[in-house]
C-alpha cells in the first residue's frame, strides 16, 4: 500500500496535511519531500491529520520528528491530529520509551510496532 499526502491551501501561518495509507521505510521519503517546502519561517505550524493513516514504522516516526525539528527552529510546531488507536499506540509507545533505547535495529523497532499495531486493530490492547 502507498501513501496518500493531501496538501491543503495555507492560513493564517498554519498548514495541514492530510496523510493516507501506510508511512513507512517505502514511503516517508515521499512525505519528506512533500513538507520540506512547507516548513520554512512563515509556517508556525503543520497540522498532519492521520486519520486515514492505517500504519506507521520508525522511518514514518523519524519523516514526523524530522518535520518538528523543522519547525522548532523558528519557533513553529508540528501537530498532530485524528490518529486512529493502533497510530496513537505507536505514538504513546514513543513517548514512553525512546526507540533507540529498547531496540537493537530499525527492522527490530518495525517487527515490534508492526506486532503492536495489529493487536490494536484485533482488540487485543492490554497493555
Amino acid at each position: 500500500m502507498s501513501l496518500d499526502i493531501r496538501i491543503q491551501p495555507a492560513a493564517n501561518g498554519s498548514q495541514r496535511v492530510s496523510l493516507g495509507g501506510r508511512l513507512d521505510t517505502h514511503t516517508y521519503e515521499d512525505l519528506d519531500v512533500a513538507i520540506a517546502p512547507l516548513l520554512n519561517p512563515q509556517l508556525r505550524s503543520l497540522v498532519l491529520d492521520l486519520s486515514a493513516l492505517e500504519y506507521i514504522s520508525s522511518a514514518g516516526i523519524r519523516s514526523i520528528f524530522k518535520a518538528r525539528k523543522g519547525l522548532i527552529g523558528h519557533g513553529g510546531k508540528v501537530l498532530v491530529v485524528n490518529p486512529q488507536p493502533q497510530i496513537q499506540k505507536v505514538f504513546d509507545v514513543v513517548k514512553a520509551v525512546p526507540l533507540n533505547d529498547i531496540f537493537s535495529s530499525t527492522a527490530e523497532a518495525d517487527a515490534y510496532l508492526d506486532a503492536m499495531q495489529r493487536k490494536v486493530l484485533q482488540g487485543e490492547d492490554e497493555d
